[in-house]
């Protein structure tokens, strides 16, 4: 039971499910109980919830939700909370936050863990709040944490125009830290650079390697942000300065990799990867802290705003994973289910 809730809540809600795994046509809107949230979770009425990678790839059967997460989509979403637990406190009745859930997202109820809310104040709009919390946990984490990217130094990130990449390079920009990115085209390159990328390189005219080596007379980037893994991975140590750092968030391209060792032990290379849904509640915790002091503040106050691609209605939810999977979109697909 919650502790405090809103007036007259209904016990049922509409969200987005599927009977079976398969293509985005498996979607359909039904009819389920709303969630009560647990004692640290708060319930979120929801007004827009993010569209991510992994819904995708949980809708085709190749990533179930862990233990005890909704079987409903959405790893994140923003709206006002209508009810709290008995561990959270009283005063965010009311609130608008936007949240990294377990899951549960694509609903018009959503039950988050009370950590792992992030304020919105009432001049930031529930939409692009909405599209921030699934990547920019994933960029901190990856990029500044176990990346350890700072000042001064280049960070190459693949697939430069994914809600992702236009994280990666807003947040290294406004670290100071130059941006190389990949892209599929010169459309998404152009696009890439309004961003904020320093520099953007057609994979499918050019050799990444032979031209990050031009552009950096030789010396390479510090730091490489890989979604596609396979036979990326080679290649991309060899555009690694001495001493870089090699993290995997994604593995679109291949789940093996075949390395020349030699080349980690004379760079003194670091590889690394995450994968943040399985993490424990308190990591998250831990990690929403260091972004609300660190990250939100800039979105917050309107210095940074996500790029957004296109919104669809909740019901809709087939054709918002047609198009991320046509990987013709720009930034963030969101799902729009109360507005605000």
């Amino acid at each position: 039971m919650t502790e405090a809730q809103t007036p007259d809540l209904p016990e049922t809600m509409k969200a987005i499910g599927f009977a079976a795994p398969g293509g985005p046509d498996v979607l359909a809107l039904d009819e389920i109980a709303r969630p009560e949230p647990g004692p640290e979770d708060v319930l979120i009425a929801v007004a827009y919830a993010g569209v991510n990678r992994p819904d995708c790839a949980q809708r085709a059967g190749l990533y179930p939700p862990p233990p005890g997460a909704s079987p409903v989509l959405g790893l994140e979403v923003a709206g006002e909370v209508v009810a709290v637990g008995s561990g959270v406190p009283a005063e965010m009745l009311g609130t608008r936050v936007a949240a990294l859930t377990p899951g549960g997202g694509y609903a018009q109820y959503c039950a988050a863990p009370w950590q792992h809310c992030l304020p919105v104040p009432d001049e930031m709009n529930l939409k692009s709040a909405a599209a921030l919390p699934e990547t920019l946990f994933t960029v901190w984490h990856n990029v500044f944490e176990r990346g350890m990217a700072r000042d001064g130094e280049r960070l190459l990130v693949h697939g430069g125009t994914s809600g992702i990449g236009t994280m990666a390079i807003m947040l290294a920009k406004a670290f100071d830290i130059e941006v190389i990115v990949t892209c599929g085209d010169e459309e998404k390159c152009e696009a890439a650079r309004k961003v904020g990328a320093d520099f953007a390189i057609n994979y499918r005219e050019e050799d990444f390697v032979k031209v990050i080596a031009d552009y950096t007379g030789g010396k390479g980037v510090n730091v490489i942000l890989d979604m596609v893994g396979g036979d990326y991975v080679a290649r991309n140590l060899q555009c690694l300065a001495e001493d870089g750092r090699h993290v995997t968030i994604a593995v679109l391209g291949g789940a093996k990799a075949q390395l020349f060792m030699p080349l980690v032990m004379m760079k003194r290379l670091t590889l690394t990867g995450s994968t943040l849904r399985p993490r424990t509640d308190a990591f998250k915790a831990a990690l929403a802290d260091e972004i609300a002091i660190n990250a939100w503040p800039m979105f917050t106050g309107g210095e940074l705003t996500p790029i957004m691609d296109q919104t669809f209605p909740l019901a809709e939810a087939a054709a918002a994973h047609a198009r991320m999977e046509a990987g013709e979109h720009i930034g963030k697909i969101v799902l729009e289910v109360a507005g605000g």
